[in-house]
């Protein structure tokens, strides 16, 4: 595998989609166990707020840029990333190979509804996968008893819906509990695959401005983020671009 290009305090697989799926298998297949982290503009900004949450991200196995601007930006800092890829769109990916390979998949999020709803949805277009799943509404004394549910479901792959940081404390404090090979934080991926939140179009997503869509569905939560999140990286960046370094490698 390639080096990581480093951005700013972010260090990032350059891996396409296909080859991250790729990776994932790989790991299911060898059981090398880790989780894999996506990694968008408001995630890099908190981690450099949370020491925590920097480390659990700098001891993921795969990292990958879950944004456009992250993929525009690399190259100010001598590195080249691919493309996207986004948690949701791996979901489909991941689901369609583990399928095919008979690797059991578990859901871990959202309320009991919209991951009712996620779940039919997959089975209808995958319909020999082995799915599980549960709710993400559970008090911390009863993580161990989630986890011990993971276990015994024997699935290799668990996606963890529940937002971060709660769903990155989840996999490393229920790491040694859960049993699953790899396991992804895939924020809220599972009401948009319930079909109760929807995406923006594919070019407006590649235009880099799909956050504005998932604003104008919950402005209350995300305006707050996205003002302070989007702010401090253009900040950052531009001292970057100003500061004559931008052409010094920093891959690592």
């Amino acid at each position: 595998m390639s080096r990581r290009v480093r951005l700013l305090n972010g260090r990032f697989d350059p891996l396409t989609q296909a080859q991250t799926v790729d990776a994932v298998f790989a790991m299911i297949s060898e059981r090398v166990r880790g989780w894999l982290c996506t990694v968008n503009v408001s995630t890099l900004m908190a981690m450099r707020a949370d020491p925590w949450l920097q480390t659990f991200v700098d001891r993921a196995a795969l990292v990958v840029a879950d944004g456009q601007p992250l993929v525009w930006s690399a190259p100010l800092f001598g590195g080249r990333l691919p493309e996207r890829v986004a948690g949701i769109d791996l979901i489909d990916d991941l689901c369609g190979r583990a399928e095919a390979t008979g690797t059991g998949v578990y859901l871990l999020g959202s309320t009991s509804t919209a991951l009712a709803m996620a779940m039919s949805n997959l089975r209808g277009r995958y319909p020999g996968l082995r799915l599980d799943g549960a709710d993400g509404y559970f008090a911390a004394a009863d993580a161990p008893v989630r986890a011990d549910e993971i276990r015994a479901s024997g699935a290799g792959l668990l996606l963890v819906g529940m937002g971060s940081p709660r769903q990155d404390e989840f996999i490393f404090q229920q790491w040694e509990r859960l049993g699953a090979i790899v396991a992804i934080g895939v924020g809220g991926s599972f009401d948009v695959l319930a079909g109760l939140r929807w995406r923006a179009p594919r070019w407006v997503r590649h235009a880099g401005m799909g956050w504005a869509i998932r604003l104008v569905q919950e402005p209350r939560r995300l305006l707050p983020r996205y003002l302070s999140s989007n702010t401090l990286f253009c900040t950052l960046i531009a001292r970057q671009l100003f500061s004559g370094r931008s052409r010094r490698p920093e891959s690592d």
